[in-house]
């Protein structure tokens, strides 16, 4: 669950137009508030899982991966069981011999670590945007418009973009994100929800 860097930075703008106007100029077309909030996650990381008790020791949970140095970091690859003569399987060939995380079955030796596979970045953008109305010096009323996800940037992470969700391997859908050879391997795109814009209007009677 951890992401190891984040950087965040907010600003308060409070626009200083028509400050001094008349008190209809004052409320009408000034009186404006805005405040970005921008956001940088590192990714969090998962574990690449065969799915498989390759170990043989009787765990339902299934074994880890076997991890190809020299292959193209992200990507996996199912393997064809190589039989005898006889019929036994010998050996097995990884369909795709270029990718990092090759499924390993029956029989196979593991070397696949705890998260070791980057899922997304988070890069987001939330704006809080504020319209004072004064009546008197000390009485006001003041209008926000709070855009989460502000531009709309699809942001494929577990859980919501301000909490940090864990990558369990229950569930089939995010099972088969981790699962090397499966067509949702390290495809957060259908896993996890976008993180799509969300728009939230709420008042203020200051008095």
């Amino acid at each position: 669950m951890d992401r190891r860097h984040r950087f965040t930075l907010t600003a308060i703008y409070d626009l200083p137009f028509f400050k001094h106007s008349n008190w209809l100029a004052k409320n009408v077309l000034g009186n404006w508030e805005i405040a970005p909030i921008y956001t940088f996650e590192s990714p969090e990381y998962a574990t690449p899982q065969s799915s498989v008790d390759a170990n043989q020791n009787g765990d339902s949970a299934g074994d880890r991966t076997i991890i190809n140095t020299a292959g193209v970091d992200g990507t996996s690859s199912n393997v064809t069981a190589l039989k005898n003569s006889a019929g036994a399987t010998v050996a097995y060939l990884a369909t795709n011999p270029n990718a990092r995380y090759i499924k390993a079955q029956l029989g196979a030796l593991t070397n696949g670590g705890r998260n070791t596979l980057a899922t997304r970045r988070i890069n987001n953008v939330d704006l809080t945007v504020v319209k004072r109305f004064n009546v008197t010096e000390r009485v006001r009323f003041e209008l926000f418009g709070q855009f989460l996800n502000a531009f709309n940037h699809p942001q494929f992470t577990p859980g919501l973009l301000n909490q940090v969700n864990s990558i369990a391997t229950t569930g089939s859908g995010v099972l088969n994100f981790v699962t090397a050879g499966n067509k949702a391997f390290n495809n957060p795109e259908v896993t996890f929800n976008s993180n799509a814009r969300v728009i939230q209007i709420a008042a203020k009677f200051v008095f």
